[in-house]
C-alpha cells in the first residue's frame, strides 16, 4: 500500500500525523507523494478560515490529480465541520479528533482499503518511525491535547475537547521508544501545553514532566513547545537554564498588546506581565530565543491599542513574532462581537508588526555572531539548528541526526529561526 499524509497547523497535527505514520509503516505501507498515493491522510486545521480553505482545496486537488486515490480525512476541521468535508471528492472516511487514538481499527474500518494489501510490515520501511520519517529529524511528541480555558476567538477547544494529559509512565515510555528509534531531539507538545497533569489528579505537572526531562542522561534535546505566558513558571525556566537536556527556546504567546484587548480575548495575564516574564527569561538565559504569536484585527481594536502592541513587542528581546489576521469562527464568543475591523487596516497593521518580526530576528541572530552552540543536522546534511533555534549552513555535509559544535556566522538572510526540521 503507498500511502501519503498531508498535515496542516500546529504541532500537535504534527505529533498526530507522526503517530498515523506509524501506524502504516507498521503495516508495510510505502510512503510516497499523494499523486502517486493508494491512501491519502489529511490531518486538517480549522484555527482561520483560510485553514478550512487550504484543506478543502487540497483534497479537491488530489481528487484531480489522482482520482484513484482514497482520501481519509481527520484534524480539526474534519471535526467542526464533519458533513461538509465528507461530501468532498475522494473522501471515503472522516475521522474526528476523539477517534484519532485508534488508526488501525479506523483503517480496517474503511472498506476499500484492505489490509491485505499493507503487507506483512517487515518490508523495507520497517515497523517504526526513524528520523527523517515525514521530512523532520526531530520528533514532536503530544503529551496533553484539548483545553479547558477557552480563549474568546479560538474554536480548538470545541474541536479537541476538554483538556486531557496522557498518564506520565505512558509518556515516558514513548519517550524511551523515540530514543531506542535514533531521535536525538524530541519536540514536547500539547494544545494547552501548561495545563499538562492537572486532570490526572495524581500531582503530576508540566514542571515535574520537565524536570523529568532535564534529569534524562541521554545524548538528547527536549524542545518546550508553546506556552501560555501564565504557565511559564519560574521554576520551569530554571530547569532549562540547568539543564542541557533542555533547549533555551521558549515560545510564548502574547497575542496582543493593550489590556482591554487581551481582555476581550480573554487572556489571563496584563501586557506587563508578559514583558516582566520574557525580560526574567533573558536575564537568565541571553541566548535564549523566544518567540511569540500576535492576533491583528481583533473585533474593537483601535490604532491606539494596535500601537500598544507594537510598542510592547519593540521593546522586548524576542526572536521572532508570527501574525495572525483575526479570523471569525462561528460558534465563538469573538465572532459575536462588534468591530470588525476592515481588511485594508487589519492587512496594514500585520505588515508593521512583521517589519518589527524581522528586525527583532535580524537583532536576535546578530546577539548570536561568533557564539558557539551545540546543533542537530538536519535536511540534507548541509544544516543544522541550533539549541537556541537558529538554522545554520555547514561548511561540509555531516550525516543527518547527529550533533556538532557550530559557531553562529553572519545572518545572511531575513535572520529567521528555523521552523520545521
Amino acid at each position: 500500500m503507498k500511502y501519503s499524509v498531508v498535515t496542516f497547523g500546529c504541532r500537535v497535527n504534527q505529533a498526530d500525523s507522526l503517530v498515523i505514520e506509524e501506524t502504516l509503516r507498521s503495516r508495510g505501507g510505502q510512503a510516497v507523494s499523494p499523486a502517486d498515493a493508494d491512501l491519502v491522510i489529511v490531518n486538517s486545521c480549522s484555527v482561520t478560515a483560510t485553514a478550512d480553505q487550504g484543506t478543502r482545496q487540497t483534497i479537491r486537488r488530489i481528487a484531480r490529480q489522482n482520482p484513484a486515490a482514497r482520501v481519509v480525512v481527520t484534524g480539526c476541521y474534519a471535526t467542526r465541520r464533519s458533513h461538509e468535508v465528507a461530501a468532498l471528492p475522494g473522501v471515503i472516511r472522516v475521522v474526528t479528533n476523539g477517534e484519532k487514538d485508534a488508526w488501525s481499527a479506523i483503517l480496517d474500518e474503511c472498506p476499500p482499503v484492505d489490509p491485505a494489501r499493507f503487507g506483512d510490515g517487515e518490508g523495507p520501511c520497517g515497523s517504526s518511525l526513524q528520523p527523517g520519517v515525514a521530512g523532520r529529524t526531530a520528533l514532536t511528541l503530544r503529551v496533553q491535547t484539548g483545553c479547558s480555558e477557552p480563549c474568546s476567538y479560538c474554536i480548538i477547544p470545541t474541536t479537541r475537547g476538554r483538556g486531557r494529559s496522557k498518564p506520565f509512565s505512558t509518556v515516558v515510555r514513548d519517550i524511551d521508544r523515540a530514543l531506542d528509534a535514533g531521535y536525538r531531539e524530541i519536540a514536547i507538545t500539547g494544545v494547552h501545553l501548561g495545563s499538562y497533569g492537572r486532570d490526572l489528579g495524581n500531582g503530576d505537572s508540566l514542571t515535574s514532566l520537565v524536570e523529568h526531562l532535564a534529569s534524562r542522561r541521554e545524548d538528547v534535546l527536549f524542545r518546550i513547545s508553546s506556552l501560555e505566558p501564565m504557565d511559564c513558571t519560574p521554576e520551569i525556566v530554571a530547569a532549562v537554564a540547568g539543564s542541557r537536556r533542555l533547549a533555551p527556546h521558549f515560545h510564548l504567546p502574547l497575542q496582543h498588546g493593550s489590556d482591554e484587548v487581551l481582555r476581550a480575548m480573554r487572556r489571563p495575564y496584563t501586557a506587563a506581565t508578559f514583558e516582566r516574564l520574557v525580560h526574567s527569561i533573558h536575564d537568565v538565559l541571553p541566548w535564549a530565543a523566544i518567540g511569540s504569536d500576535l492576533i491583528v484585527g481583533f473585533p474593537g481594536e483601535s490604532e491606539q491599542d494596535a500601537l500598544a502592541t507594537e510598542r510592547v513587542v519593540s521593546g522586548l528581546p524576542l526572536s521572532h513574532l508570527h501574525v495572525f489576521p483575526y479570523s471569525d469562527r462561528p460558534g465563538t464568543t469573538a465572532s459575536r462581537l462588534s468591530g470588525k475591523i476592515d481588511g485594508m487596516a487589519v492587512r496594514a497593521r500585520g505588515q508593521r508588526l512583521r517589519a518589527i518580526g524581522a528586525r527583532l530576528s535580524r537583532c536576535f541572530r546578530q546577539s548570536q555572531e561568533g557564539s558557539c552552540r551545540r546543533a542537530l543536522v538536519v535536511d540534507d546534511g548541509r544544516s543544522a539548528v541550533t539549541d537556541n533555534y537558529l538554522k545554520v549552513p555547514l561548511p561540509e555535509p555531516h550525516p543527518r541526526n547527529t550533533w556538532v559544535e557550530v559557531t553562529i556566522p553572519p545572518a545572511t538572510g531575513d535572520g529567521q529561526p528555523a521552523t520545521s526540521f
